[in-house]
């Protein structure tokens, strides 16, 4: 047993620091997560009320194991919590037949036997009168995608966690980690810590957490959007399920309106402004990005009205292959990290807490991760 004063620390309580940490306190570990700010909060890739959650995954099929997996800790952790978190309202998915989405989604679907409902945009317009789909687009609906609601899945982990004695050391920055004898040395705002272990989840903080493994990580400041609607089928009540949509003019997502007034959210996938600091950015809307969403808007739901009702910022921590960072660390196996998860990581956070809490406690993981190992770039 060791003698430091944990087992584990967590560097960063947001979707997955906070998943961690509630896997390991109900492991039984002496762990504590620590955070530059008391989360949930605004200042991350952890906020927005909402994240679409889907399984027929375009961007890389490995994902997908990993995404069932995921599913089912979301409804274990529902009924641990009694709290509803996952809402599956569906993804209705549009695209060229000569882009990534569809044949990415389609491709996922058969290989790993997936639920999905492909539609010509004629079908499509009638199951889903509240969306225009180009004539010659392909049009998909996967039945089982939904959204979580984040703050209160980062809220759940952390209370859930905190009654399995995990600890969470919030308002804290953390300056820098180093090894100490047979463990490790925390240094932060609030003084010293000190584990035999240590799980690197620090979100866009990982640029400087990780510089001396020198990924090229890249933080975006990226923009949400909610606007009224004028048209009623559009809201969750009336059986609206979320979207994501590609095209020439880019890669468009959101949801239906979620409480009646609560406006109808939606938000570029592409793009984004790199920042020098994650702790440094301003927080208003961009007149630019404003303007491509309404455009997005009067194109694809008609729906939505020209009023916006509220914007929040978030950010992106990209790779080069925006494909996470994932795994032990390269020549440590004490630490466990996770990393860079290029904007389409939250609907991971359950089972990415699961792994690197498996990673640090066993040396390996049952889930196959090879694909997102932390010393690809350098091989």
């Amino acid at each position: 047993m060791s003698t430091a004063p944990y087992d584990v620390l967590v560097l960063g309580a947001g979707g997955v620091g906070s998943a961690a940490l509630y896997q390991l306190a109900k492991r039984g570990l002496r762990a504590a997560a620590i955070d530059r700010f008391q989360p949930p909060h605004i200042h991350g890739s952890s906020h927005g009320e909402t994240r679409i959650i889907r399984q027929a995954y375009f961007e890389h099929p490995s994902y997908v194991p990993l995404l069932k997996r995921s599913y089912e800790l979301w409804r274990e952790l529902e009924a641990e919590s009694q709290r509803s978190l996952y809402h599956e309202t569906g993804l209705v998915e549009i695209g060229p037949p000569d882009g990534i989405v569809l044949p990415g989604v389609m491709r996922a679907a058969e290989q790993f036997d997936l639920e999905i409902d492909q539609l010509t945009p004629v079908e499509a317009s009638r199951q889903f009168p509240q969306y225009l789909f180009p004539d010659d687009h392909l049009v998909a609906f996967e039945r089982r995608a939904g959204y979580l609601l984040v703050e209160d899945c980062v809220s759940t982990f952390l209370q859930l966690a905190q009654q399995h004695s995990g600890e969470l050391i919030g308002d804290t920055q953390i300056l820098s980690w180093s090894r100490d004898g047979e463990g490790f040395c925390v240094s932060t705002s609030r003084g010293e810590y000190r584990a035999a272990k240590l799980i690197i989840a620090g979100g866009s903080g990982a640029v400087e957490l990780l510089k001396q493994l020198n990924v090229p990580l890249r933080v975006l400041r990226k923009h949400l959007h909610w606007y009224a609607i004028d048209d009623l089928r559009l809201q969750e009540a009336n059986g609206c399920p979320c979207y994501f949509f590609e095209s020439s003019h880019g890669y468009f997502y959101g949801f239906p309106e979620i409480t009646p007034g609560g406006g109808l959210k939606g938000a570029e996938h592409g793009g984004g402004q790199e920042l020098a600091s994650p702790w440094d950015y301003e927080h208003s809307a961009d007149p630019e990005d404003q303007r491509r969403i309404a455009a997005f808007f009067q194109r694809s739901i008609p729906g939505v009205s020209k009023r916006p009702l509220r914007h929040e910022t978030c950010l992106y921590t990209m790779t080069p292959d925006e494909n996470f960072l994932l795994g032990l660390y390269p020549g440590e196996e004490r630490i466990a990290l996770a990393a860079g998860l290029s904007g389409h990581g939250f609907k991971f956070t359950a089972v990415l807490g699961e792994a690197l809490a498996d990673l640090v406690e066993r040396g390996t993981s049952p889930l196959p991760l090879e694909f997102l190992a932390p010393d690809r770039f350098a091989r």
